[in-house]
């Protein structure tokens, strides 16, 4: 089922063009939106959840249309912007239980069971009676987790939602969302490859505010088939590579350094051709090196 479909966005700050001509469409599941940061991701996800107005293009969420019907299309939301401030005076349960009612669930046992299940899902019940002035970074980004997924929402938005959390709370997320997206539409965007790599079938890229690409994440990974190569030079040669070739990764061996960068063609004689990754194929989108 097609629950999201954006044509002709684009979205301006006076003289500044921040999304450009984006067309994009979603179905149920997970979707991976990729982007270096100050690509436009935050903004779009903005958009999305009725924040910021737009210039021109039309945004059809679940048939209802973005402009013409944003109250009905709140009501299907749930959002983590990328930068969540929440008063610290709360409890991390006082503030859900406060989130529910801006969300009209109104029915005290139903708020109830609602909050103690999103508490339990982010692994916040231990700390739900702790002010949120002495939660970390990283329980707060799990506490904005919690408040996105109260109300069952059927689009569920989350902007940089990994950020700050430590690898087994990371783990926890996938598993989550990839359990959360059976039944309902998950906006992933970051900047973290694993993220995408780990959750999503389907991804987009984007950079200067303009898609790049969309499809299925396999086949972001076969953008950079031919253009990568491993190599292994001295150290007296590492200014030169970081000079010429886009470098994806590097590692030391053997008193040399290993590089893997991307070249449409051999960028020395002793390179040897790899299999690309999605991290590979998004190297080779954003910097135009694709075979």
């Amino acid at each position: 089922m097609l629950t999201l479909k954006i044509e002709g966005l684009q979205k301006n700050y006076r003289k500044f063009q921040a999304l450009k001509n984006i067309n994009l469409q979603m179905e149920t599941g997970l979707f991976g939106l990729l982007g270096p940061n100050g690509a436009g991701k935050s903004t779009l996800m903005k958009i999305l959840s009725t924040i910021l107005p737009f210039q021109d293009g039309k945004v059809t969420i679940y048939d209802f249309d973005l402009v013409k019907e944003g109250d009905k299309v709140r009501q299907l939301l749930g959002y983590l912007p990328q930068h969540f401030n929440v008063p610290t005076q709360f409890t991390g349960r006082e503030f859900l239980h406060y989130v529910a009612s801006m969300k009209s669930i109104t029915n005290q046992q139903e708020r109830h069971l609602q909050v103690e299940k999103v508490l339990e899902e982010v692994n916040l019940l231990p700390q739900a009676d702790k002010k949120i002035k002495g939660y970390s970074g990283g329980m707060k980004r799990r506490l904005g987790i919690a408040q996105a997924l109260l109300g069952n929402p059927k689009l569920i938005i989350l902007d940089e939602p990994t950020a700050g959390l430590d690898p087994s709370e990371r783990i926890r997320f996938r598993n989550l969302i990839e359990k959360l997206s059976k039944d309902r539409s998950i906006i992933l965007s970051t900047h973290i490859i694993s993220d995408i790599e780990s959750s999503c079938e389907n991804a987009a890229v984007i950079h200067h505010g303009e898609v790049l690409f969309q499809g299925a994440t396999d086949a972001l990974a076969e953008k950079a088939i031919n253009v990568v190569w491993e190599v292994s030079v001295p150290y007296s040669e590492y200014d030169q590579v970081e000079k010429e070739y886009v470098i994806i990764s590097s590692r030391k061996e053997k008193g040399n350094v290993v590089f893997r960068v991307l070249s449409i063609d051999a960028p020395f004689d002793e390179a040897t051709p790899v299999q690309p990754t999605i991290e590979d194929g998004y190297m080779a989108v954003i910097n135009g090196v694709i075979s």
